[in-house]
């Protein structure tokens, strides 16, 4: 669908059309936003003292824990705002490039 805007400065609100709308909720699950980040987590468990600062302020849910414990990072909803990187008392999680990363998975996995 496309929208003639050629008159868009004399629009008023009813002519906008409507955005964000959530029809059903708890869908979020099934939408993966992770895969336009630029920078990836990387968790070092060995320095990690599993405050779960991480966990509480990550803004996508992305992080993982399990009794009081951090298991792991869900790639495909973190966004790489690095946040849990920036704000780890212990420096267990670095923020690198994303290609990079899948540069490294690809040659461990015997990828191209």
């Amino acid at each position: 669908m496309s929208w003639d805007i050629t008159d868009i400065k004399n629009w008023d609100w009813r002519k906008h059309p409507r955005g964000a709308v959530i029809r059903d909720p708890g869908s979020a699950k099934q939408f993966k936003t992770g895969g336009w980040r630029s920078a990836r987590p990387i968790w070092d468990e060995e320095k990690c003292s599993q405050c779960l600062l991480c966990f509480v302020l990550c803004p996508d849910s992305a992080i993982k824990a399990r009794d009081e414990k951090i298991t792991t990072f869900d790639y495909d909803f973190c966004k790489g705002c690095g946040i849990c990187a920036y704000e780890c008392p212990r420096d267990a999680i670095s923020m690198v490039d994303e290609a990079e990363a899948r540069k490294k998975e690809e040659s461990e996995e015997g990828g191209p």
